[in-house]
């Protein structure tokens, strides 16, 4: 899908491709474009469209970039909300003096918001302006995403700490509940890396272009590319906080398995040491030797049950003394 933004008597209207393109071409959002949509936003904005593999390299050098007047830049985003099915996706921009072009893959809520801004904000009236509106909508983006990171991160932290696990109706109950929060500090985990990535690729792309274009922005865009770059800053710090507590939940989930794992190993220790003694008088009182006085008693019957009973009650009262259970 290829959209075009012009300025037309004052008023931003988007529409397909044509080769008349009439007023002012402010902005050229790539969605998945087809051969034909490339070839046409090539020729008529005289700009290289990268493909999805070079918008993907991870090298600064090929994510930052000046062909003569226009930047050439890319960044992951996001490309789904939820945490289960976080997915990054290559993003590219080109900026130039007069309008931008954008390339992207998958539909991303910060493009969509921007798309509906720009339709009534007469400050979006060059590419420029539309760019530095994207980052500032990316990073909004992130940290919305951050915060639902932390408030899940705090559910997962209820869940270990004051679920009473120990207290759970079975063993079964609390190895299930402790899988999930595993699974769930898995997920968090992965969240924030690809959360992370996203804001490291928008601050360099704020900075690169604060450096490249210094001379060429106006101080308005200068402003806000500086209040991107502070932004991007304050939410790594929070993003690393979040990490070293999802690193600490999934230590804690851990432990919590080992403990559990060492209740089981302590429970058949015990049932085997308390096996141990009535096996041991069974089998002397079972042997077939023809001279045994145990045999001749009245009593002996009874008496082999009760020592047989006996010598099983008497480790378990020691292991009881010791608390072990």
């Amino acid at each position: 899908m290829l959209k075009i933004y012009r300025d037309i008597d004052g008023a931003v209207r988007a529409g397909a491709a044509d080769d008349s393109l009439p007023g002012h071409v402010i902005w050229m959002d790539l969605l998945d474009p087809d051969e034909e949509e490339i070839a046409f936003v090539e020729r008529r904005a005289r700009v290289r469209v990268p493909t999805r593999d070079a918008l993907s390299e991870i090298e600064v050098s090929s994510r930052l970039s000046k062909e003569g007047d226009r930047l050439y830049l890319s960044a992951p985003v996001v490309g789904h909300a939820t945490t289960e099915h976080a997915e990054l996706s290559p993003a590219g921009f080109i900026v130039g003096p007069d309008f931008l072009v954008t390339i992207r893959f998958d539909d991303l809520p910060a493009f969509d918001a921007v798309a509906e801004r720009i339709k009534h904000d007469e400050t979006l009236a060059s590419g420029m302006g539309v760019f530095v509106a994207l980052l500032e909508a990316i990073v909004d983006r992130g940290a919305d995403v951050l915060e639902h990171l932390a408030a899940a991160v705090d559910q997962v932290s209820r869940t270990v700490f004051k679920g009473n696990l120990k207290g759970s109706a079975s063993p079964r109950s609390a190895n299930f509940t402790l899988r999930r929060a595993l699974s769930k500090v898995g997920a968090l985990g992965d969240r924030s890396s690809k959360a992370r990535d996203v804001l490291l690729g928008v601050g360099r792309m704020a900075s690169f272009t604060l450096d490249v274009c210094h001379e060429m922005l106006s101080d308005e865009f200068r402003d806000q590319l500086h209040a991107v770059t502070k932004d991007v800053s304050s939410l790594s710090d929070y993003e690393t906080h979040l990490s070293d507590k999802t690193q600490f939940l999934l230590d804690a989930v851990l432990g919590f398995i080992t403990i559990e794992q060492n209740d089981i190993f302590k429970v058949l220790t015990i049932a085997s040491v308390v096996g141990v003694p009535p096996t041991l008088l069974a089998g002397i009182w079972g042997m077939n030797f023809k001279f045994m006085p145990e045999l001749g008693w009245e009593w002996g019957y009874p008496f082999a049950w009760t020592a047989i009973i006996l010598s099983a009650i008497a480790p378990l009262v020691w292991f009881w003394r010791r608390g072990w259970f």
